[in-house]
């Protein structure tokens, strides 16, 4: 039971993390300037819980890592437990991973005039933080620092194009509204430029992850490749969607009402593998490779 609510803890923990980094880049990156503010506001609810959840799921994993580390439930509010865990590699970055988490609640609540630039800044920290734990850290050597840059590049690129769908389909109910439909095609099209970008960054970084993790071989035999493989599935289907829906859907707005219902289909479609690749990493994360 335990292991499973870790594993519960790590999917929000990381899928929160990747929602306040895409919406947080789509509001201070992404939207025209006139129509920032009103995509914050259209945003805000996923913005703001993305950020109660990071800290609450750090401090939680926290509790949890102690539980496994020791003899179970009791020792998950065992303060010498958790003391021996921040001893730990895990526990060194995961101090700092906590103090971000705290850090980003308090901007959250102070309001500051910069604030999506400030969340955007301290929650892609907290995902390259996410790199010095897990199988990226295995190593000590130069070798293992650039495998955890590496790993860190994959962290950013994912949370940039999954956490970015919940703002698209945003932007994509707002060009609805003669008002505002020149900016949400605007945000639309620049998350689209850029999107080629990241998805192209986790597929080469996911690539470099795996054959440092594992070599050239591909142990069939173990439950980490297999489900590793089943992971490169579901991403070249999202791929898929991400390639039609950009080059066959978007032409035919215009041409095609039909389109836009479509793509957005499709693009909740990519929100659910996105979600299902999550999990799997969340799962086999905690697995060894052999």
């Amino acid at each position: 039971m335990l292991p499973s609510f870790y594993i519960a803890l790590r999917f929000i923990h990381f899928a929160a993390l990747m929602v306040l980094l895409g919406s947080t880049i789509s509001c201070s990156m992404l939207a025209p300037q006139a129509f920032k503010p009103v995509l914050i506001r259209r945003l805000q609810w996923q913005w703001h819980s993305a950020v109660w959840m990071t800290m609450l799921s750090a401090v939680s994993l926290l509790c949890a890592q102690a539980g496994m580390m020791g003899s179970g439930w009791q020792d998950t509010i065992n303060p010498q437990v958790w003391l021996a865990v921040l001893g730990t590699r895990f526990g060194s970055v995961w101090l700092w991973q906590i103090s971000l988490g705290v850090v980003t609640v308090v901007v959250l609540m102070l309001k500051p005039r910069n604030l999506q630039s400030l969340l955007l800044t301290l929650a892609a920290g907290q995902l390259i933080l996410l790199a010095g734990v897990g199988h990226a850290a295995m190593r000590e050597d130069f070798y293992g620092g650039l495998q955890r840059l590496n790993h860190a590049v994959h962290l950013l690129s994912a949370g940039w194009w999954v956490g970015g769908l919940l703002p698209l389909i945003m932007c994509m109910r707002m060009a609805r509204k003669p008002r505002w439909r020149g900016a949400a095609i605007t945000a639309m099209m620049r998350f689209s430029r850029y999107g080629h970008l990241a998805v192209a960054a986790v597929l080469l970084s996911g690539l470099i992850n795996s054959l440092m993790i594992l070599g050239w071989s591909l142990p069939l035999e173990s439950d980490y490749v297999r489900f590793l493989l089943v992971k490169v599935v579901f991403v070249a289907v999202m791929v898929i969607i991400a390639l039609y829906n950009r080059y066959y859907l978007v032409p035919r707005f215009n041409r095609a009402p039909t389109a836009t219902k479509q793509f957005v289909r499709l693009t909740w479609l990519e929100i659910i593998l996105s979600v299902v690749v999550l999990l799997a990493v969340s799962i086999f994360a905690t697995w060894e490779p052999y």
